[in-house]
């Protein structure tokens, strides 16, 4: 049900779990917070916030909170309603809290999230204690650079500091990370200026990936196109694994996972056949993709299906009959013939 309400609104898988998850929690569990919704005391926002501290809970527990709730939603805002939520949890609840809080300190991670114009964030799941700790020791040495340089504010001098201590204890690192950028030659000369591609991200301007390839420390790979599609050249084999040139070319070619919606760079996805290897699929750059894991076992669910529409695209039939198709982008724009010898990078 999230896979159809994604593909059918548009949506991300998480994004599509909340709406699902929120609106069956408010159906059946949550009557006082429906009714709240409803009068327009709250919104679906406001109320997801009852809804996502309550989704582990059991009936009863979600029925106090609920009630506890009753009067405590209209006019507050939603920082304000987490809060009340999360002690009504505790406060019902003590011994299951405790437990949860055990499992969730477990599951600790670091997150990488694009966002606009060159920019990323990089964020940590920790625990409360370790997370506040290290923002204030962030913050000190922020503050104590800010005192001799007022060229920068203090959020930027936190941010430098952040960075400087991930990449280098002596605070003089560089990014090594391994990243792939997707660049024509003419862009990379800078006879044009057209945006190239970094997996998983999207479109970078021509300037920051100059500067990225004019690193020492940058490695370059020759990917030669079709000047009339924009698509990489053909390649092919026959047997199951696939060979590492076509993999290299299928992850070139297709960057994320293909799935529509889905933006898993390829590099940490799967080569995966559109007509599985039973079914008699080929094992060549027509019926394989890059797919992450989560969409290479979705189209072997019962009602999915997939048929592949060449060069790695795809028409997929969800179990309601909906069809919804997905094809790589091209790595340029489709080229007059003057240009036809420019070869791409």
């Amino acid at each position: 049900m999230t896979e159809e309400v994604a593909l059918a609104f548009s949506v991300t898988r998480n994004q599509a779990h909340l709406l699902v998850e929120t609106s069956c929690a408010l159906v059946a569990r949550l009557p006082n917070t429906l009714a709240a919704l409803e009068k327009g005391d709250i919104d679906l926002f406001k109320a997801s916030k009852v809804s996502q501290l309550t989704r582990e809970v059991s009936d009863e527990v979600a029925a106090q909170v609920d009630a506890f709730m009753a009067k405590r939603l209209a006019e507050r805002d939603p920082g304000a309603i987490r809060k009340s939520v999360e002690y009504a949890v505790q406060k019902f609840d003590p011994a299951g809290y405790e437990e949860r809080a055990a499992k969730k300190r477990a599951l600790r991670h670091i997150s990488l999230e694009h966002e606009d114009e060159t920019m990323s964030k990089l964020s940590g799941y920790l625990p409360v204690e370790v997370a506040s700790s290290i923002y204030a020791s962030l913050s000190r040495a922020a503050r104590a650079r800010r005192a001799e340089d007022k060229s920068r504010t203090l959020d930027q001098h936190r941010a430098d500091v952040f960075a400087e201590r991930l990449l280098a204890e002596d605070g003089h690192g560089k990014p090594r990370a391994h990243i792939h950028v997707y660049v024509d030659l003419l862009t990379l000369t800078g006879a044009r200026e057209d945006p190239a591609s970094l997996a998983g991200y999207g479109p970078v301007p021509d300037w920051l990936v100059r500067e990225i390839a004019s690193d020492p420390e940058s490695t370059w790979s020759r990917l030669i196109t079709d000047p009339a599609t924009g698509q990489l050249l053909e390649a092919g084999a026959d047997q199951y694994r696939s060979p590492a040139s076509l993999a290299r070319l299928i992850k070139a070619r297709d960057r994320v996972c293909t799935h529509p919606g889905c933006h898993r760079p390829a590099e940490f996805s799967e080569i995966d056949h559109i007509t599985t290897w039973a079914r008699n699929g080929k094992t060549d750059q027509h019926n394989c993709h890059a797919s992450c894991k989560i969409h290479n076992l979705l189209k072997e669910e019962p009602g999915w299906s997939a048929v592949p529409n060449g060069d790695g695209g795809m028409t997929i039939t969800t179990p309601t009959g909906r069809t919804y198709t997905a094809t790589p982008e091209p790595l340029h724009d489709p080229r007059p013939e003057s240009e036809d010898e420019a070869p791409s990078c």
